[in-house]
């Protein structure tokens, strides 16, 4: 931030109160936002679009409570982690987040990951497989099964449609964050199931999206994805993450999820080499662990203490 003012509002949203502590670690020539809380093996936790590390707020103390080391970051360009001017392509958001593991002076993680999070934790297992102990992603399919969907089934090309639109120059930054970033309000309501967010969850999300630069860098991740479908870069991302998951993985999703459409999660499974367990949660839309936070760390918390992770 380059004021006093920004600095001071950006703390304001982001160092919210609670249990938890707050600090920045450094990895891949850049300083992240953590809030952690708890003793034992480390669970890192990553948030999706269009919200912050805040979004785990109910895991982090369900996770110490069982007895683990919850972390849950700000994505590089989002919250309280540093904004650079680029390196928000997927392989190198991967890389953030296991530079971020070994910050923390951890051999390894169990990596938890909600739409863009979960689309780089299924990419920091299949780049940096040593430092990924379990791999638990709600909301997004593999990569592999994203960009398929994408192109080939018209039903998620259109439940797609703020992807798309996020291609143009400029335009999506400004609708983003215009009248108080209303369009937060409207994304976090209209992708939810019945279990909409409260108004001072929501007023949380469009604050934090107001912090400058915040909505371009949120939204450049999303702009690779597209544009480097045709690219050497794009096809040689995507060749890679031919190479399968060797972790046990814990794959959650809503049933009314209206943005990536079941369909186009459930066959992920076929990137995984070891146990993997698919959740499909009635009646909860694109945020799950906001909408039932109960029922969604009961079920992580069951699958991580599982000695046996493939069993039903």
């Amino acid at each position: 931030m380059s004021t006093d003012g920004h600095s001071e509002a950006r703390s304001a949203v982001v160092l919210r109160d609670g249990p938890w502590t707050h600090r920045h670690v450094a990895a891949n020539g850049a300083r992240f936002h953590i809030a952690e809380q708890g003793d034992g093996p480390l669970v890192l936790l990553l948030h999706g679009f269009p919200q912050f590390w805040w979004t785990w707020r109910h895991q982090l103390t369900a996770l110490a409570d069982a007895g683990y080391r919850a972390v849950a970051m700000d994505l590089r360009g989002v919250g309280g982690s540093d904004r650079t001017p680029r390196g928000y392509d997927p392989a190198n958001l991967a890389l953030d987040v296991t530079g971020v593991i070994r910050s923390l002076g951890e051999p390894d993680a169990a990596l938890v990951g909600h739409d863009l999070g979960g689309y780089l934790a299924w990419t920091a297992a299949v780049m940096r497989p040593k430092l990924v102990r379990r791999l638990a992603v709600a909301s997004m399919p593999h990569p592999r099964s994203w960009r398929s969907a994408l192109l080939r089934d018209p039903k998620q090309t259109v439940a797609s449609g703020s992807v798309w639109s996020f291609q143009r120059p400029w335009l999506p930054e400004r609708a983003l964050v215009a009248d108080e970033a209303a369009e937060v309000a409207r994304m976090l309501n209209e992708w939810s199931g019945p279990r909409r967010p409260d108004e001072e969850t929501v007023e949380v999300y469009r604050r934090a999206m107001t912090i400058p630069s915040t909505a371009h860098c949120a939204i450049e991740p999303y702009r690779w994805m597209v544009r480097s479908i045709a690219r050497p870069d794009g096809i040689q991302f995507n060749r890679r993450m031919k190479r399968p998951v060797q972790v046990p993985t814990l794959h959650l999703h809503g049933s009314l999820d209206p943005v990536l459409r079941t369909r186009s999660s459930a066959g992920s499974g076929e990137y995984v080499e070891a146990p993997y367990r698919w959740r499909l949660f009635d009646g909860l839309g694109h945020f799950p662990h906001e909408e039932d936070p109960v029922a969604f760390s009961t079920e992580l918390i069951d699958w991580l203490k599982d000695p046996e992770p493939d069993r039903r």
